[in-house]
């Protein structure tokens, strides 16, 4: 049990998943925030057109209540949320790759022999396959 509780330990206690909890944790709170914005800010602008809260917009059909407000600024919420987070990935992926250098391609390591046309070493003098001599 001890070794069992050591290696959670060392788990939990990993920069990945230390670094993952304080983004859920920040992400919960960035949600609240999204939250109140289209709670509190956009329901009550857009219910201007209805007369009332948007997120108490309900459609009734056949005895049953559909709170379609609710639903779509439920959607909206998502939508800022996404919106913002693929704007910070693209931000931080941009700025993770600016330092970098590109890539120089590596030199051709064989040739074609000009006579038989198989490939060959690049340093080599004398094809292998027809025996012919080759320019340095």
């Amino acid at each position: 049990m001890k070794s069992f509780l050591n290696e959670f330990k060392e788990f939990a206690m990993k920069g990945n998943v230390m670094d993952m909890a304080v983004g859920i944790i920040i992400g919960g709170a960035f949600t609240a925030i999204v939250t109140s914005l289209t709670d509190d800010l956009l329901s009550p602008l857009i219910g201007l057109f209805f007369k009332a809260d948007f997120n108490n917009v309900v459609v009734t059909a056949a005895g049953v209540d559909f709170k379609i407000g609710a639903f779509i600024m439920a959607i909206i919420n998502f939508i800022i949320v996404a919106f913002v987070l693929f704007c910070i990935i693209k931000a931080m992926n941009k700025a993770l790759t600016a330092g970098k250098k590109p890539e120089e391609e590596a030199a051709p390591e064989t040739k074609v022999c000009p006579y038989c046309k198989s490939e060959v070493p690049v340093d080599a003098t004398r094809c292998p396959h027809c025996t012919s001599e080759l320019e340095a």
